[in-house]
């Protein structure tokens, strides 16, 4: 059996990892098969470019783009859209160039997954150009394709969905970022399944005092993040399969 189609985690909290054959079975009920073999190779590529990658939890971390892939399918959206979040690391995170995936996947797929990169590489000049409503309007004013943000938004969920393993800081800097500047995007995109899950996780995750704190050091290894919800679902065909445009 192949590194790729080996990987089975678990996610923190009892929250088990999205696995791509749970993927694949999803997108059949839409896709042509055509559409579900070309996600089954962008997953073989991604896993191996990212082999021996860990995610903080400790889980290989292609279990992280398969989960963005999975949000984005509970909305319908294109291969297109799904294979680029799957990838939409590799360029960021791995030796691999924006010329090969275009050669293996197409144009279309290279400029989504160039896109995402982008938005992770912005850098600010002043304190001003910092500020929350700057940046909404920088994210939504330099990308060409909306699927762009459409991953963006996804990476975010997911990344939220599994933010108790990480430090107290950069568990509240995460949940700032995302009440000041993600959930008002997909507010604006007319996603507000997307935008109420991402504000019940941001409030959760900016209230929660770390319980591990005030444990003995022999009993912080018991501690569990609580269940959270999935209101994602509720939000399935808000976007047009064929663009991914809202």
């Amino acid at each position: 059996m192949d590194y790729a189609s080996s990987i089975l985690g678990f996610l923190p909290g009892g929250r088990r990892s999205t696995g791509i054959s749970q993927l694949l079975d999803k997108l059949e009920a839409y896709l042509s098969p055509a559409q579900v073999e070309r996600v089954r190779e962008a997953y073989e590529f991604g896993a191996e470019k990212h082999h021996g990658q860990k995610r903080v939890s400790g889980e290989p971390y292609i279990t992280h783009p398969v989960a963005v892939a999975d949000i984005l399918a509970d909305l319908r959206l294109d291969a297109d859209t799904l294979v680029a979040a799957i990838l939409h690391d590799v360029i960021e995170d791995t030796p691999t160039a924006k010329a090969e995936i275009a050669s293996i996947f197409g144009q279309v797929v290279a400029e989504l997954v160039d896109g995402v990169s982008k938005l992770d590489q912005i850098q600010f000049k002043n304190r001003q150009e910092a500020q929350a409503e700057s940046f909404r309007k920088m994210l939504l004013a330099m990308v060409r394709d909306i699927r762009v943000i459409m991953v963006k938004l996804a990476d975010r969920m997911h990344n939220m969905r599994t933010l108790g393993v990480m430090p107290p800081v950069k568990r509240r800097r995460s949940a700032r970022e995302t009440l000041e500047i993600y959930a008002p995007i997909a507010e604006r995109l007319g996603l507000y399944a997307v935008k109420l899950e991402l504000e019940d996780l941001g409030f959760r995750a900016a209230t929660r005092r770390s319980s591990s704190a005030r444990l003995p050091k022999r009993s912080r290894a018991h501690c569990r993040n609580p269940g959270l919800p999935a209101a994602w679902k509720a939000g399935k065909n808000i976007c047009t399969a064929s663009t991914g445009r809202c």
